[in-house]
């Protein structure tokens, strides 16, 4: 009997030792997914930060002396000359311009060169950096990464190319918009919005022509499709990839807050590229919490390219940035 009542309060001091050590291990897993400094219990609120981060990033570049805020012109050009400078008797004047004549740009045969003006160029005129002297201007199909950049004052100009069209891009780093610019306007960080996506490339990719708000076309390589779901039902949205950037992929979307909250053209959401590359299968983060406007959102005088038809979403996205101008 002795030796039965031992193997009896041994056998349950075993067990009680057995389930304390379940119930702390139970415990503890609770406790790392309540407690902030859990496993997992700062990934929301570090995605949040994220994403707040990015908002004030994208209004400092906004904000730039050069940036699209500064916009305060866009002239097209037409073949043969074009005088440009303050005085008013220029084809293209210029206000803020400290000299009547700062130069004559001359289009033809899809060049554009600059050209001396009567009484040469002022002094303080520069063209890449350099004091202004005759020369052809360097312009590149939708691609404006290396255009040269006449600047006098806070006048910044470059010659811009929408298929055979050529304009002159006007920026003022003191323009009216820069000066009147209010805080960016946004929906709450929704993490429901950030949603993983299936990559299927094209094989070959395909081409497609974008129709610009300034009424030009945009040819664009579209890579492939992103497969996703938001509430259950599945969409697809297809990316173009800049020329300049083939670091990231382009969504150019419409979504149905565009006839009350956002901008009513389009929002862009840049990604970075698949798991994979674009040109095999592969998964893509889409996170709508990053969608915003494109410039002509803040200025008449940008070219922007609308949305190609399968990017036309018959739903509310109800994130990312909202209106600028009501």
């Amino acid at each position: 009997m002795h030796r039965n009542f031992w193997q009896r309060n041994i056998s349950r001091y075993t067990f009680g030792m057995h389930f304390n050590a379940l119930a702390l291990a139970a415990t503890t897993l609770l406790l790392l997914n309540l407690v902030p400094g859990g496993s997992d219990a700062n990934e929301p609120e570090s995605w949040k930060k994220d994403v707040l981060e990015w908002r004030a990033k994208h209004a400092e570049e906004l904000r730039k002396p050069d940036g699209w805020l500064a916009l305060s012109g866009l002239e097209w050009l037409e073949a043969g000359e074009t005088t440009f400078g303050g005085g008013a008797n220029n084809k293209i004047r210029l206000p803020g311009a400290k000299a009547d004549h700062l130069g004559v740009l001359e289009l033809k045969d899809l060049e554009v060169k600059l050209k001396e003006p009567a009484g040469g160029f002022p002094k303080d005129f520069l063209v890449g950096g350099a004091p202004a002297k005759a020369q052809t201007l360097r312009t590149e199909v939708d691609n404006d990464k290396n255009a040269v950049h006449m600047t006098i004052g806070t006048l910044n100009l470059y010659v811009i190319r929408r298929a055979d069209r050529f304009a002159l891009r006007i920026k003022d780093s003191k323009s009216e918009a820069l000066r009147g610019f209010h805080e960016l306007k946004w929906y709450e960080p929704d993490a429901s919005y950030r949603v993983e996506a299936k990559w299927t490339p094209y094989n070959p990719p395909k081409v497609v022509t974008l129709v610009t708000l300034a009424g030009t076309d945009d040819p664009q390589p579209m890579p492939g499709v992103a497969e996703f779901q938001l509430s259950g039902v599945s969409y697809r949205l297809e990316p173009v990839m800049e020329a300049n950037r083939p670091d990231r992929l382009f969504f150019i979307l419409r979504d149905t807050t565009s006839t009350s909250t956002t901008y009513g053209a389009c929002r862009f959401l840049y990604t970075s590229l698949p798991s994979h590359g674009v040109t095999q299968e592969g998964e893509l983060t889409l996170d709508f919490n990053h969608l915003e406007n494109p410039p002509c959102a803040y200025t008449p005088y940008s070219t922007c390219p609308l949305p190609p038809p399968g990017n036309r979403m018959p739903i509310a996205l109800p994130v990312g940035e909202q209106r600028y101008h009501e």
